[in-house]
């Protein structure tokens, strides 16, 4: 049981019990039940937030290459903050490692189903991700949920903490409010391998996919969303708090959804070619991502060896 589980069970002002005795009999001491974890300092915050801007150009900069191109901006900080300040934030080289957390040793990774399936239909695939949102005091964490082959936006969260909880609540939302899909593919994050978030996709009938380690192109579409939403909407607004930055992301999201012409679907929006029932075929322009990330991938297995040469 953790420190968080066993403070919710004891229960201030109780007849029969003391704060002291009930915590003894949890096996934990009084300072522990009192403790409230420090927030990041505002000099951290700022650093984390140039990290994370950084990281959208260069997403294969590890801790090492990140304090470097750090100082080069005159930003004087050690590596060993930088790589616990990426941890924090769920930031992780793609050449490296997974990208947004760690797997839970006691939870069950799948196979990566994607590889070579034509993607051609809305709710055939459906995927998701968790990033990292500066606001002026602290941060956030976004899950989202999109259509692989309509990008459209199914359902999102936003929630201070990285448990299973905000993203269960987003499945719920998009399964509810949406055709139940074939396929569902994630990383190999805690809160997606974990069983609450299996659990829900097994009940519905859905066939669960995690990407392969270290393979940044398994989930493509998803990133590529994240860059948008932070160019666009999160770094050209001062997001001073969890309200401010609550609103911000819905509109980009609803203008996203239902205005933003896509490239890759012909001009349509995701709403628009979600919504229909023809086949989508993703490769109308030579220079739109195909629906299979299998080119990018061989593209990019070009560019991650250059790098460790």
């Amino acid at each position: 049981m953790s420190r968080g589980e066993r403070k919710a069970t004891i229960t201030r002002g109780h007849p029969d019990l003391s704060l002291s005795r009930q915590c003894r009999l949890l096996s934990i001491s009084r300072s522990s039940f009192y403790y409230a974890p420090k927030g990041e300092s505002s000099e951290n915050l700022a650093l984390m937030r140039r990290i994370d801007e950084l990281f959208l150009k260069y997403p294969f900069y590890g801790s090492r290459q990140m304090a470097r191109q750090l100082w080069r901006e005159a930003i004087a900080v050690g590596r060993h903050r930088v790589r616990r300040l990426m941890r924090l934030m769920g930031l992780q080289a793609i050449y490296q490692a997974p990208r947004t957390s760690d797997p839970h040793p006691a939870h069950r990774v799948y196979p990566y189903l994607l590889r070579g399936l034509a993607i051609e239909r809305p709710d055939q695939v459906w995927c998701a991700d968790i990033t990292y949102i500066p606001v002026q005091r602290g941060f956030f964490y976004l899950v989202a949920v999109m259509d692989w082959a309509t990008r459209h936006v199914l359902a999102w969260r936003l929630s201070n903490t990285m448990d299973a909880s905000f993203c269960v609540a987003a499945l719920n939302e998009a399964l509810a409010r949406y055709a139940t899909p074939e396929i569902f593919n994630t990383d190999q994050g805690s809160q997606f391998t974990s069983f609450d978030f299996t659990a829900t996709l097994k009940d519905a009938g859905v066939t669960i996919s995690m990407d392969g380690r270290g393979r940044c192109m398994d989930n493509i579409f998803i990133e590529r969303l994240w860059r948008s939403l932070k160019y666009e909407a999160v770094y050209l607004h001062e997001l001073t708090d969890g309200f401010v930055a609550q609103r911000v992301i819905g509109a980009w999201i609803d203008f996203y959804n239902t205005e933003r012409p896509h490239s890759a679907l012909a001009g349509q929006t995701p709403a628009e070619v979600h919504g229909a029932t023809r086949p989508v075929d993703m490769v109308d322009k030579p220079d739109s991502l195909p629906t299979s990330p299998q080119a990018q991938q061989q593209q990019q297995d070009v560019i991650n060896r250059i790098l460790a040469a």
